[in-house]
């Protein structure tokens, strides 16, 4: 059987959200609108109500969250959180947690996004700062991403507007796709490989690999880190 794979089915990786509560411009409390380039992202969601708002070249969406609620969106989807009353949702995010470890990029305005080192001026939340400041950069970051995505939204060129962002956003991304694509040959394409095989030996009359079922559990790893679009509790697994 294809070894080397342990995470959780498909390739996908799972965290807990609770998104923002901080208020924006708008009058809106919740997260940082963003987009991923290579990964699709599902929500359900545990508890609370609120809405996901969605930008792409078919236009502006609105959907509304409640418990119970799946919504998913491929990528190059902009998507910003709304929190109407507690919010909190289990994300499912393809290719083993990519969309957390670096498929993102936010819709800060264009003058963020001219090079790596700008971008991440503006994006990494200062390590070893004390958890008030990180938190005054983090709601900072997505004060200015807000800026960027009304820009979008407002765009009398909208759909050009949205593919210049799409531009500027596979530029800033370019430099780590090496290691994204390891990501993907450890994970995603290592677990459909694993079912092929399970099911060339089954075809054989071989269920050799029955015997060697394994059980995990896991408790996070990281509680209340800030994300994009929340606090996060995180898995070591992916």
């Amino acid at each position: 059987m294809v070894s080397g794979f342990g995470g959780l089915p498909g390739g996908v990786a799972v965290s807990r959200l609770r998104v923002y509560d901080w208020p924006g411009a708008d009058g809106l409390r919740g997260g940082t609108p963003h987009l991923h380039l290579t990964c699709s992202e599902g929500y359900v969601v545990t508890g609370g109500r609120g809405a996901v708002q969605t930008l792409t070249s078919a236009g502006y969406q609105v959907a509304p969250l409640g418990p119970g609620t799946v919504a998913w969106f491929t990528p190059g989807t902009v998507h910003r959180l709304v929190n109407d009353d507690d919010l909190r949702i289990t994300v499912l995010m393809q290719n083993s947690g990519l969309p957390e470890a670096g498929d993102a990029v936010l819709t800060l305005p264009p003058e963020y996004l001219t090079d790596s080192a700008t971008y991440a001026a503006a994006t990494v939340i200062p390590a070893g700062a004390p958890r008030e400041e990180q938190a005054r950069f983090v709601r900072a970051r997505r004060d200015l991403a807000l800026e960027g995505y009304r820009a979008l939204r407002e765009a009398s060129d909208g759909p050009a507007a949205l593919a210049a962002f799409h531009r500027a956003a596979a530029a800033l991304v370019e430099p780590r796709l090496a290691e994204w694509r390891e990501r993907w040959l450890g994970g995603a394409l290592a677990a459909a490989r694993a079912t092929g095989e399970q099911l060339g030996r089954l075809s054989a009359g071989d269920a050799s690999h029955l015997a060697e079922a394994a059980v995990r559990a896991e408790e996070p790893a990281a509680r209340e880190k800030f994300g994009m679009c929340g606090w996060l509790d995180t898995y070591a697994v992916q």
